[in-house]
């Protein structure tokens, strides 16, 4: 059975095949970094690292890339707020993203474009869009014609006349149709910007990952991602600002993370719900929000909850405690023993049963299902009165590669020095930065793991406990 993926734009299970035998181009899109990262934004993080990673298990080569936004009205307004350039809150949540991702057990993308760093791109593209009648200029603002790409809403299957209804023209824009959208925006006074054709300004959110995305993967890519809020507008956006420039295909596969609710609510700041994956760092173990976001199929709604979050803390438990326990035995069983070949059967055949469920559209639910049958049968084979290396070494080998897949860690790692004085620099680079609560959050990490911080004239200086 190959890879099914439900995709998104034909709304129906399909089997994968990439452009490029063997090779996948993955593109996800990423937060914009003018706070730390919301519960919401771990999810697809924590998802499509968790589908990277099953495709590189089925031997494929990926190529993922991950963008940030740096620049637009949330950045400035944030920026304006608290006295200070937008670069430099960019660059603080940026670094607090790979704090939160990074505890999350997800691994960098190949490439995380910044916006600020491909303007360049980003403004040859809107100018061949123009070049070609897609675009126009309007008072120093560039707007994509919607009217002019006749598939607009293809991917959420919406025509153009229900999308007529709700369009409207905010104060200040000066578009030709109510469906058009900025790919351009003309700098206000005192706003960060940069010189282009039609003057000082900066990009519209949309365009940004369709240059970023040709860029750095090129025309045709096999999987774009991201969370179902993204579908429309920006995601169809996407789509007609590259389509209409290559003339090709955008993304072959469309892949969306349902949404998040907390305690049966829908998270929202009017809620006072709003919950930051920094806050519940600070309660719960990183790998526990994993597992919990894993347990649930990535298209479905998932409920969070402390009560739900506590269970999957226990689930996860379970299975690091069998395999703890399958490597306690190692040492004290012999070489071979009665019923290997049963037992290394059940082994393989719940190994098939894993690759089963992820090949159908990553369901990782059914597929931690199979991970707490691997956890029962062990317990069930420790129980053997004669146990051997071989099977022993069977589960355990099993255990790590389904781990593997879901981003897991079975036992704890102990920091190295080397490790530790990277930590140290990085907090020293943070009070530098005046960002003092990055700065505390690192010593206090670092105490959690025994390793006590000591200030002195001399620098800092550290030991164990």
């Amino acid at each position: 059975m190959s890879i099914q993926i439900y995709n998104t734009l034909t709304r129906k299970k399909e089997p994968f095949i990439p452009l490029e035998e063997g090779k996948v181009k993955m593109y996800v899109c990423g937060p914009t970094v003018y706070n730390y990262i919301h519960i919401g934004n771990a999810r697809p993080a924590i998802v499509f690292d968790t589908v990277r990673r099953y495709l590189e298990f089925c031997g494929y080569d990926v190529k993922y890339v991950s963008n940030f936004t740096d620049v637009d009205d949330k950045l400035i307004k944030t920026a304006k707020e608290l006295g200070e350039e937008v670069p430099v809150i960019s660059e603080r949540f940026i670094q607090a993203y790979f704090e939160d991702i990074t505890a999350l057990g997800c691994r960098h993308a190949d490439v995380h474009p910044r916006v600020t760093e491909n303007m360049e791109a980003i403004i040859a593209f809107i100018e061949k869009l123009v070049e070609k009648g897609y675009a126009y200029e309007s008072g120093g603002d560039v707007y994509y014609r919607t009217r002019s790409f006749p598939e607009y809403g293809k991917l959420s299957h919406q025509s153009i006349d229900e999308l007529k209804a709700g369009a409207r023209i905010e104060v200040g824009e000066k578009k030709d149709d109510a469906l058009d959208f900025a790919l351009w925006k003309a700098a206000k006074e005192g706003e960060i910007s940069w010189d282009s054709p039609w003057g000082k300004g900066r990009p519209g959110w949309h365009i940004e990952c369709s240059a970023m995305a040709r860029k750095y993967l090129g025309d045709t890519i096999d999987i774009h991602a991201g969370g179902q809020d993204l579908t429309f507008p920006h995601h169809e956006n996407e789509i007609a600002q590259s389509e209409a420039l290559t003339g090709k295909p955008f993304a072959r596969y469309w892949l969306h993370n349902g949404y998040i609710n907390i305690d049966n609510e829908k998270m929202s700041k009017s809620l006072g719900n709003f919950v930051l994956v920094h806050d519940i760092l600070k309660r719960h173990d990183p790998q526990v929000l994993r597992f919990f976001m894993l347990s649930v199929h990535y298209r479905h709604p998932i409920n969070y909850s402390e009560e739900l979050l506590a269970n999957a803390g226990a689930g996860l438990e379970r299975i690091k405690t069998s395999y703890q326990n399958l490597k306690h035995r190692l040492g004290t069983s012999a070489n071979l023993a009665e019923n290997d070949e049963k037992w290394l059967e059940s082994v393989q055949s719940l190994r098939r049963q894993f690759v089963e469920e992820m090949d159908d559209d990553f369901n990782t639910a059914n597929g931690i299902s199979i991970f707490f049958e691997l956890s029962k049968q062990a317990n069930y084979y420790l129980r053997e009165k004669n146990t051997s290396e071989v099977v022993l070494k069977a589960f355990i080998k099993e255990f790590e590669a389904l781990a593997g897949v879901l981003g897991l860690k079975l036992e704890e790692e102990e920091l190295l020095d080397e490790e530790i004085e990277a930590l140290i620099e990085k907090r020293n680079e943070a009070r530098k930065m005046r960002n003092f609560q990055l700065a505390d959050e690192i010593r206090d990490k670092l105490k959690e793991m025994n390793i006590i911080l000591e200030d002195t004239p001399q620098g800092v200086r550290w030991r164990r406990l």
